[in-house]
């Protein structure tokens, strides 16, 4: 999904779903935005072109299913045209899990944030297939959406699956996943909303159990005893990338924090 080592703030993917890359400015897309595209970032630039039916696709149904950051609050009844639990995916990537997920929870709606055009214009195609009518999309940095398109305490849930772990020290500054990252999205949940994160490295790991430990509005839920406790599913299907991580025998580690009352 997916610094989902989506972006520093923000989100950008590669075509198996990590969020470990995002599209170079003047990419697939005409329309450039710079704020799309902001200059110190957690997430990689890379190139990316749509395929005709994508770009068919992204031309007649983005308006309908899609949004480019900006400085407005989201209309949940607007965009979904009903108030449900609100998830918002940050760095989801190609949109496997997010599709996946959306079709098992009918009744939850979900924001998929994301920079790299192509793997939304991969779940704008699954939107289109499967009659997704639960999940929206908004192209840009993670942390802008969060901070200028988000209403405090009007999420049921955060996910952030893979973020990109900028391994070298050097880069550590790049990650999402920073104290700072913690209370603004602690501060986007309601009182007993669910922050889940997924991650295959091990130095990130420890890292992000620190780091979300010391935010005071969270409080840790174990991801096996206490899942019952959390207002969504928290199964997530196996994407390539994923895949391929355990067949390298990277361990998965997931964690849970929920908003204090």
């Amino acid at each position: 999904m997916n610094q989902s080592e989506s972006p520093g703030p923000a989100d950008g993917a590669t075509p198996d779903g990590d969020t470990r890359g995002a599209e170079f400015p003047g990419g697939a897309t005409p329309d450039y935005d710079p704020r799309l595209f902001p200059r110190v970032t957690a997430y990689r630039f890379r190139r990316g072109t749509l395929r005709p039916g994508q770009q068919r696709n992204w031309e007649e149904h983005w308006p309908t299913y899609g949004r480019n950051v900006a400085d407005e609050l989201v209309d949940q009844q607007a965009l979904f045209g009903r108030v449900a639990p609100l998830i918002v995916e940050i760095g989801s990537g190609t949109g496997t899990s997010t599709a996946a997920m959306a079709a098992d929870e009918p009744d939850v709606d979900v924001i998929a944030v994301e920079v790299y055009q192509p793997g939304l214009a991969q779940l704008l195609g699954m939107i289109l297939r499967e009659g997704l009518e639960n999940v929206r999309m908004i192209r840009g940095d993670g942390v802008d959406v969060l901070t200028n398109m988000i209403a405090p305490a009007s999420l049921t849930g955060v996910r952030v699956f893979f973020p990109d772990p900028w391994p070298k020290a050097r880069h550590h500054k790049r990650r999402l996943l920073q104290s700072g990252t913690f209370d603004l999205i602690a501060s986007r949940l309601r009182p007993g909303g669910v922050l889940h994160v997924a991650t295959d490295h091990v130095d990130y790991a420890g890292w992000i159990a620190e780091t979300g430990d010391a935010e005071p509005t969270l409080e840790r839920l174990d991801a096996t005893t206490e899942a019952g406790h959390v207002p969504f599913s928290l199964k997530r299907p196996v994407t390539k990338f994923e895949g391929k991580g355990l067949q390298e025998e990277r361990v998965i580690n997931e964690f849970l924090w929920r908003r204090r009352d």
